[in-house]
């Protein structure tokens, strides 16, 4: 499970920075899922070790550009690959009109499956690996959080065990070390969870941008591994953010510090930020990590491994 930032600047891009997009790679099942799609998106994909032909889900969370123009590009593009089967896309219920909208004036076919999901609070996908619930957060138009959930993995398989018992070695393995129930040739039943230490706990990623503090954000960051929130001021302008209905840093901090989560990665900044400016990108740094000392800044290309080991 890797995060990899393909764009971590609010509004509009800098030399330094695209606007939003993150990748979250489920490298197990071959499979990217990804967060918001902001113009030049695709560009930076390329740019990247990642494979769009491996992008199976798009996760939108509100409708405002710099998390949606990129999306008619990527799809189209992600078509010309001759690799794609089928995307999901989840957002607000207008993520079907302008999709449609685009297609019908561009006159753009998709040569595979596009299923585009309205969302609302709860749970937005689940199969036997993964949930994902969204849940609304506070921004001038309607956004939503997401939180990925990966589901309890079977613990490590006990093989001395499983050869004192006369399992030949082969498929039946494989079965067990899923926990699932085998019948011998002689007729014994085997419990696969009995043969498999404690159970691995599933790992946790929750995606909250754009917003400003939020109650609902630290519900759904709850205990959550990593926590990608937006930090779109410094605290001196928390005016701004207020009025803007975005997040300082002190803010995000303190959806990470209530929520109790792992690590904390800020996102989603203002251009007025930069490492010459009066405040300095460390400056954001330092009076997040005030508050909550696990925090980083994102920048874009930033991969990180989602490891929910707790000391």
């Amino acid at each position: 499970m890797q995060i990899t930032f393909l764009g971590t600047s609010s509004g509009v891009p800098t030399r330094a920075r695209n606007v939003s997009s993150v990748i979250l790679s489920l490298t197990q099942r071959g499979e990217q899922w990804m967060f918001d799609c902001g113009e030049g998106t695709q560009h930076q994909f390329f740019r990247s070790n990642l494979s769009i032909s491996q992008l199976r889900r798009i996760f939108v969370t509100h409708m405002h550009g710099d998390h949606t123009f990129g999306l008619m590009g990527l799809l189209s593009s992600a078509g010309l690959t001759g690799r794609m089967t089928k995307v999901d896309l989840y957002g607000p219920a207008e993520l079907k009109d302008l999709i449609h909208a685009c297609q019908h004036f561009t006159q753009t076919q998709f040569p595979y499956n596009l299923n585009i999901h309205p969302v609302k609070p709860g749970l937005v996908f689940e199969d036997h690996e993964y949930t994902v619930t969204c849940a609304t957060l506070r921004h001038r138009i309607p956004a939503y959080g997401y939180r990925v959930q990966e589901k309890d993995r079977p613990g490590q398989f006990l093989v001395e065990k499983a050869k004192a018992l006369g399992i030949p070695f082969g498929p039946l393995y494989g079965e067990l070390k899923r926990g699932n129930s085998i019948t011998l040739a002689d007729g014994q039943t085997i419990n696969g969870a009995e043969l498999c230490g404690p159970p691995k706990p599933g790992r946790s990623v929750v995606y909250c941008t754009d917003t400003i503090y939020s109650e609902s954000s630290v519900r759904l960051a709850k205990d959550a591994d990593v926590l990608i929130h937006e930090s779109t001021y410094a605290h001196e302008d928390e005016p701004l953010a207020h009025r803007a209905l975005h997040s300082t840093t002190r803010m995000a901090a303190r959806v990470a510090l209530e929520a109790g989560v792992k690590q904390l990665l800020l996102t989603h900044f203002s251009p007025r930020y930069t490492n010459e400016s009066a405040i300095t990108l460390d400056d954001l740094l330092k009076d997040a990590r005030s508050i909550f000392p696990n925090t980083e800044l994102a920048h874009d290309f930033l991969v990180w491994t989602v490891d929910n080991s707790r000391s």
